[in-house]
């Protein structure tokens, strides 16, 4: 499974490899109620085969028939607003008094179109970020290799699109077992950069997600080092005290939007007894989310991992997430003219 914006942009690729020109529309602002975020991606080719979402309505039908027809962003890029009157929003299923902004580009199929896109799926594949910059009125496109995310940003005036691609949160996951598996699985395809750190080798060894960094060291450590960011969940989920407490002990010492730990209340409750003995406080007690999960009444592994992953996606939708400062690696700039 992939994160929708990666399917989108895999899309992108294979027909501009195969040389059909196509177009990408991005969502650049929204008001009112809106099901799809600003950044939300959608593709469509010639033929009419649409991939992604730009509003869940009737959107996508309604421009991929402009696009086809030629009524808009035949040759560069172009700004264009749904929603401009009530009974349109009405028609498009959009909210009451919502509207929606769309930038459309027109993608040829010359090599730095091409190759823009290739670096973009390739660090979406090695599970890095890549920020793609787009002059509207010139029609230039700059990709650039980054290593920290940066939030979508449309300066309407200057006519510029800055948008960051890849995972832009990470989740370390102390412990293997079928759980780990599960909440690795479904957390990869709400782009987590996942981590699995377990000392046992043999274990590690035999966890079978694709796309996960394997770690064979205790957690504390680790996670000192790779998780001190606001960007960053911890779970526990080892099942073995001597391994989740070490890897608890590490968590409370960064700046982790969440830290959880498996188990029952009982369990748990003996857990804190033992944490409050290693001299944790109160203060970092309460970060901890222990019996893990929003109460579901799950009972199998990918029922306990729905409800894991549920409750870090509530804790960081809730939050105000900073991001760091973005660094660029200028070394892997692709440029093209798409207009």
């Amino acid at each position: 499974m992939q994160s929708a914006d990666q399917e989108v942009l895999n899309q992108v690729k294979h027909w501009l490899d195969s040389g059909q020109k196509c177009w990408l529309a991005t969502v650049v602002a929204t008001y009112g109620s809106s099901p799809r975020p600003e950044g939300s991606l959608m593709a469509c080719n010639l033929e009419q085969q649409v991939v992604g979402s730009l509003s869940g309505g009737c959107v996508e039908d309604d421009l991929k028939e402009k696009l086809t027809r030629g009524e808009l962003a035949e040759s560069k890029p172009q700004f264009f607003r749904y929603g401009e009157s009530e009974e349109e929003a009405e028609q498009l299923g959009l909210p009451c008094g919502g509207h929606l902004d769309i930038v459309v580009e027109p993608l040829e199929t010359d090599a730095d179109t091409t190759n823009a896109f290739a670096q973009i799926v390739n660090c979406l594949e090695s599970r890095n970020l890549a920020v793609r910059r787009v002059d509207l009125t010139s029609g230039w496109m700059e990709v650039v290799r980054t290593t920290s995310y940066t939030p979508f940003r449309y300066d309407h005036e200057s006519t510029l699109i800055e948008q960051t691609y890849g995972p832009r949160y990470q989740l370390f996951i102390i412990g293997t077992g079928m759980v780990s598996e599960y909440v690795a699985t479904f957390a990869q395809t709400l782009d987590y950069q996942v981590t699995i750190i377990d000392p046992r080798e043999e274990r590690l060894r035999d966890f079978s997600v694709i796309g996960v960094i394997k770690v064979c060291d205790m957690p504390d450590d680790v996670l000192r080092a790779r998780a001190n960011d606001s960007q960053s969940a911890i779970v526990a989920l080892s099942h073995d005290p001597r391994i989740d407490d070490m890897g608890l002990l590490g968590a409370f010492d960064t700046e982790a939007f969440y830290i959880g730990a498996m188990g029952s209340e009982r369990t748990s409750a003996k857990r804190r007894e033992r944490l409050i003995e290693l001299e944790v406080g109160q203060d970092q007690l309460d970060r901890l989310h222990a019996p893990i999960g929003i109460p579901i009444g799950s009972k199998t592994p990918p029922e306990i991992a729905i409800s894991v992953v549920a409750q870090i996606t509530s804790i960081r939708n809730t939050f105000q997430i900073r991001s760091p400062a973005s660094k660029r690696l200028a070394a892997s700039t692709v440029t093209a003219n798409v207009g």
